[in-house]
């Protein structure tokens, strides 16, 4: 397995920090607007990686923090006329249901800035104890850049050239043009926080290194987020950490690149952003998810809807393809022809390429190839054996990549939901009454009508039996 690393500038051997265990951070989004398109592309492919590191065996353990008290959200509430809470709240709510569309699973912590305040005033109160940072009359805090050995080694840039294409926060109190602010004085009327150098609200470093290494540790394996937090966020944030623990945070820093529209980066500055809802109602969830991989995600994606539209209609034929063979049964003969053979090793190939940097569009070139080794197999005659691998490969693929819609059929109606509920709290109360007999004879009553039955520690959880097949529009 190689990864490439941002701060070597090289592909490297995966080796765990803990065997069998992958800790992964990746920077979350400032929930002051809408999810865009750029929010997607980082999510989706995460959620490819993380699914890939389940295949190959490993835990994964996964952070994403939601910066929540931010100069964007205080400025945006204040022209909506609401609290920097609701706006917050409201925007971290849809950037859920969206990613939900999306087929990507949530990790297994949303830490947010506003709920870390006292351990972000403690980190800093160390640096400062260590002299790494200092506070000034105004009542803010900053970093002494010049106090760290290493800084620039992530970006390639020297400390004089960090006052170029980046927020310099401006102050007649700082030593170094360069440092930057981990504890910002508010304004008067303005929302903040208690802290030993006065009311305000952190930098926008801090707070990484802070809910990083409070949920993973001061060491974790992948620091995840977009080629364009390089400089000066992950800069800045590496030199914290290290400065405070005495070692790198990660030990492999992944980027992925940019969304463009016409070779420009797409931005909602520049007016040339889209939103995700406004996407997501006019094509399919899984044709966006999947257009996304369709480039390695170290490489920009130029959008446009034209090619989206192109890919949705690739997609179909995979979709119509899983349609056709999703109650086949498994091959039950074993052929020795080229098509047979590609079929029967499709997952290896996949997941080779995977193992090469989690080169996802190789992959799905993969899937496409596949569809065409089961064609060729329907049509020397050995139907079955040929459509029994696609289903088998096409339900490995979507179990790493995500290619298939939901189900909508999977989703009981009401009717059969009030019967579902009245049935599990019968089996209970047999389960209760240590009647297990009874409580088999439901479960195998529910097996037969297409529902699984898993006992959890939270209680039972139902799910159909049924695979997923072609979204309806």
């Amino acid at each position: 397995m190689m990864i490439y690393d941002s701060f070597t500038r090289e592909k490297r051997p995966f080796v765990p920090i803990r065997p069998g265990h992958v800790s992964i951070y990746v920077c979350g989004v400032t929930p002051y607007a809408e999810s865009h398109l750029g929010h997607a592309r980082p999510s989706v492919v995460w959620d490819v990686i993380k699914r890939y590191f389940i295949r190959r065996g490993y835990y994964v353990h996964h952070v994403q923090n939601f910066t929540d008290i931010d100069d964007k959200i205080v400025l945006r509430a204040q022209e909506l006329g609401t609290t920097v809470g609701d706006l917050a709240t409201r925007y971290m709510m849809e950037y859920t249901e969206v990613m939900n569309r999306l087929g990507v699973a949530p990790p297994d912590f949303a830490p947010r800035v506003t709920e870390n305040i006292e351990s972000i005033n403690a980190f800093i109160e160390e640096l400062i104890t260590k002299g790494m940072a200092y506070a000034t009359s105004l009542g803010d805090v900053y970093f002494r850049v010049n106090k760290a050995p290493h800084y620039g080694q992530l970006s390639g840039r020297q400390v004089d050239e960090q006052r170029v294409g980046v927020r310099v926060e401006s102050s007649e109190d700082k030593e170094h043009p360069a440092d930057f602010a981990l504890w910002k004085a508010a304004e008067p009327l303005e929302p903040g926080f208690d802290s030993p150098w006065g009311h305000g609200r952190p930098g926008w470093h801090i707070e990484c290194s802070v809910m990083a290494s409070r949920y993973l540790g001061p060491e974790f394996d992948l620091h995840g987020g977009g080629i364009d937090l390089i400089f000066p966020h992950h800069e800045n944030e590496l030199a914290q950490s290290q400065s405070y623990y005495g070692v790198p945070p990660a030990r492999c820093w992944v980027h992925n690149g940019l969304i463009t529209r016409g070779n420009v980066k797409m931005s909602k500055s520049l007016g040339n952003g889209i939103g995700l809802n406004e996407l997501l109602d006019r094509f399919p969830a899984m044709a966006l998810r999947t257009y996304l991989l369709s480039v390695h995600y170290r490489n920009p994606l130029d959008f446009s809807e034209e090619a989206l539209a192109d890919w949705n209609r690739g997609m179909e034929r995979i979709w119509e393809l899983f349609d056709r063979v999703k109650n086949h049964p498994a091959p039950s003969e074993r052929l020795h022809a080229d098509w047979a053979d590609r079929l029967e090793n499709f997952e290896e190939r996949l997941l080779g390429w995977l193992d090469d940097d989690f080169n996802t569009a190789r992959a799905l070139a993969e899937v496409f190839e596949m569809v065409r080794d089961v064609r060729a197999g329907e049509a020397c005659g050995h139907v079955d054996t040929a459509r029994g691998w696609a289903r088998i490969n096409l339900l490995k693929a979507h179990q790493i990549l995500g290619i298939l819609p939901e189900d909508k059929s999977s989703v009981p109606p009401q009717s059969e939901s009030i019967l579902l509920d009245s049935l599990l709290e019968w089996r209970q109360n047999a389960r209760d009454r240590k009647d297990f007999a009874e409580a088999d004879r439901i479960r195998q009553t529910l097996a037969q009508a297409g529902w699984t039955i898993e006992d959890t520690s939270q209680g039972p959880r139902v799910t159909t039996a049924k695979v997923p097949g072609k979204e309806k529009p």
